[in-house]
């Protein structure tokens, strides 16, 4: 097993990575938690997965159970269904000394995250990461939100949980195009960590070799994250290089109205910003190409022709990154060199073309 601590000046908390988490849920959440309520969410692809059996865990090792299901899918991440669930947890009698688990990937993980941070103004929460994009990236340094109408993430908390639990053997029920996804957060990762994680991620050449070396995968993308939120828990600044490829990424993601995959939007972002960004001397080619390779190994997309539509940049403008119409682009330099590169909206046209 594989631990990574994150701390921060009033938080702190272990993200734990172990092929056999999954059998030991009730003595690890018992490990952190006294006895309590505990909410159980996931949803309708995870939930008959694994939902009874992580119940059965908790309730053997003396937890209160409640199993609140909602249908997969970006949908759920409204608050609307936030909403719902406090009204069910309301019912059940939870008080402030109880406690809700997310059990999924990252739409639960998200939805999870706010409705524990806003029960009572705050009761405690835990991880259970099921998909790869979850157990690399969003299970991990308290980024929160639902999204309202076509607005992305618009809604949300900084909220810690008090433990992550990482398991690839979850990754084994997922679909290759589920996996790779999660594959395009790793991939990002590596270009702002290190030539050697970049080096690693170069000798992944299918889903075969991601499913391989899962649990490396994200002991190294969760140790350069918690490094990084460690520094800079509320994105005020070197956060922000975890945005690369976000940018361009959420704008088309919305766009494609369910047809493209957070990972595969976030792919394609990566590769169009470091493009133009090669165009003004900030990138170059050779690393524009190096990502590509990489993406395009698994069968990531790369390109859409949905960048550059009127649509796409009425999504820049709600975009978090806008700072009163400036918009905080990050770009990397060299693999490990990421910088933050300031463009006005009005001038994005003018870039993106």
């Amino acid at each position: 097993m594989s631990t990574v601590h994150v701390s921060f000046d009033q938080k702190a908390y272990d993200v734990k990575i172990n092929n056999t988490a999954h059998t030991q849920i009730g003595s690890e959440i018992l490990a952190v938690w006294s006895l309590r309520k505990i909410a159980l969410l996931t949803d309708s692809h995870v939930g008959p997965l694994y939902l009874t059996a992580t119940q059965q865990q908790l309730e053997a090792a003396g937890f209160d159970v409640l199993p609140l299901q909602v249908p997969a899918g970006e949908q759920s991440k409204s608050l609307t269904v936030a909403g719902e669930l406090i009204a069910k947890m309301a019912a059940a009698g939870f008080t402030r000394g109880d406690g809700l688990i997310a059990l999924g990937g990252g739409v639960i993980g998200d939805l999870g995250g706010v409705v524990a941070s806003l029960y009572m103004r705050g009761i405690s929460f835990i991880q259970i990461a099921t998909s790869l994009t979850a157990q690399v990236d969003s299970s991990v340094g308290g980024k929160t939100a639902v999204n309202l109408g076509n607005t992305k993430n618009i809604a949300g908390t900084f909220y810690q949980p008090d433990l992550v639990l990482v398991d690839s053997t979850y990754l084994d029920t997922l679909t290759d195009r589920d996996l790779v996804e999660g594959y395009g957060e790793v991939v990002k990762t590596s270009a702002l960590d290190s030539q050697e994680f970049f080096d690693f991620t170069g000798t992944i050449q299918s889903t075969q070799d991601i499913r391989a070396h899962a649990q490396k995968l994200s002991q190294l993308a969760i140790a350069y994250k918690a490094k990084i939120v460690m520094h800079d828990e509320k994105e005020s600044g070197q956060r922000q290089y975890l945005n690369f490829g976000h940018t361009i990424g959420h704008a088309i993601e919305l766009l494609a109205h369910g047809n493209l995959r957070h990972g595969e939007a976030v792919a394609i972002g990566m590769i169009a910003m470091t493009e133009r960004m090669a165009r003004e001397d900030v990138s170059s080619d050779d690393l524009t190409n190096a990502l590509k390779v990489r993406l395009e190994a698994v069968g990531l997309p790369t390109s859409s022709n949905l960048i550059g539509t009127p649509e796409f940049f009425d999504h820049l403008i709600n975009d978090k990154k806008n700072r009163g119409g400036v918009l905080n682009l990050v770009a990397l330099k060299k693999i490990g060199d990421p910088v933050i590169i300031q463009k006005k909206l009005a001038d994005m046209p003018t870039f993106i073309k």
